[in-house]
């Protein structure tokens, strides 16, 4: 019978996992899969390249276990969400490409930047954390990140769907960036205030 990993720790578990335990990586996918899920079909909007996302992503987790480390408590979850991220912004661009609809550098670059925001932060901050630091952000700003971020779009579809120029949508992001950074950080802060007394 194997052994039931559910009590440990997403640390115990991705340390298991790196040595090639099976049952600690199921227990990994029974803990995220819904996760992974949610965040893949926000971004793709179907469940069947949303539920394909989600596999490589895992299947990624599992074959890249090994370079895996230890980057400080709450990190397995961030780490995996990212390849999660990662995946289903390849499958929206892939399908993109299959429609002939081009991929802009600019894009490309904003998406990436956005996903450092998260990764830049220590990842005890909770779901709440990170939608009240959204909520600071003017309307038009959480607009752009949440129309690029979990739909998935370029900044010329957004300009497109916000009826405003390209360069509008561009600065947006780049303020929208900047601020996110500042309050994810000022929350990270508070998080670990409180959690140190």
């Amino acid at each position: 019978m194997p052994p039931d990993h559910t009590a440990h720790s997403d640390l115990e578990l991705m340390q298991a996992v790196t040595t090639g335990d099976n049952a600690a990586f199921m227990a990994l996918y029974d803990r995220y899969n819904r996760i992974a899920f949610g965040l893949a079909y926000r971004i793709l909007g179907n469940a069947s390249p949303a539920e394909e996302a989600v596999q490589d992503a895992f299947l990624q987790v599992w074959s890249r276990a090994a370079t895996w480390q230890d980057r400080g408590e709450g990190s397995v979850r961030s780490w995996l969400l990212a390849i999660v991220h990662h995946r289903a912004i390849d499958t929206y661009r892939r399908s993109a490409r299959h429609n002939q609809r081009s991929v802009n550098l600019d894009d490309h670059l904003e998406l990436r930047a956005l996903g450092e925001v998260w990764e830049d932060v220590d990842q005890r901050l909770t779901a709440e954390d990170v939608r009240s630091a959204l909520d600071t952000l003017p309307n038009d700003q959480r607009q752009a990140i949440d129309l690029a971020y979990f739909g998935g779009l370029s900044q010329r579809e957004i300009a497109e769907q916000e009826n405003v120029p390209l360069g509008t949508v561009k600065g947006r992001m780049r303020l929208g960036l900047s601020k996110l950074r500042t309050a994810l950080t000022m929350a990270e802060r508070d998080s670990t205030s409180r959690s140190g007394r």
